[in-house]
């Protein structure tokens, strides 16, 4: 049986911690922040001594267990330029802070819609992939906006242009 105490009611109420004073704060919103913050710490660990450039603020890299040709291949795992993938006990395992979704997984698969790769450029522009050939446009259409872009800033005016030629061909003639 429960018997109240009445000592208890004289008792000064416990100073509020941090989380009490704001009503939305929420534990199980907190971890994630934390975990993630965490997990940036360890992937600069362990890219840094491997000399990896990062282009991508954020992503996710999945496999599809039920497509996987893992024990038939291993391509993916040899591909990995960070040892991100591995094998483990009958499949392939990923160690997530090493990975720097980089698509090489995705273009040596044998199987369609085995690997799929989410990433976040620092543009903010997201890019999700699953396929060699999807990979593929992805990159022909990256390089193809460079390309025009360069093109723009060294030919902005046919003027620049004509001008450039001109400086080009006067100079050769002369030499």
């Amino acid at each position: 049986m429960f018997r109240f105490d009445s000592s208890l009611q004289d008792e000064p109420m416990p100073k509020e911690s941090k989380l009490s004073k704001h009503k939305d704060a929420d534990m199980l919103q907190l971890l994630p922040e934390r975990s993630g913050r965490h997990m940036q710490k360890r992937r600069k660990e362990l890219l840094t001594p491997l000399g990896i450039q990062e282009f991508f603020a954020e992503g996710t890299i999945t496999i599809n267990k039920r497509t996987c040709k893992g024990i038939d291949c291993n391509l993916c795992v040899k591909a990995c330029p960070t040892n991100a993938l591995y094998w483990k006990v009958g499949e392939i395992g990923i160690t997530a802070e090493l990975c720097v979704f980089c698509g090489a997984c995705v273009l040596n698969c044998i199987v369609d819609d085995c690997v799929r790769i989410s990433r976040k450029r620092m543009t903010g522009e997201i890019e999700s992939f699953s396929k060699p050939k999807d990979f593929m446009m992805l990159q022909h259409n990256i390089n193809a906006k460079k390309r025009f872009q360069l093109i723009r800033e060294v030919f902005s005016t046919a003027e620049g242009y004509v001008k450039r030629r001109r400086k080009r061909r006067h100079g050769k003639i002369h030499q």
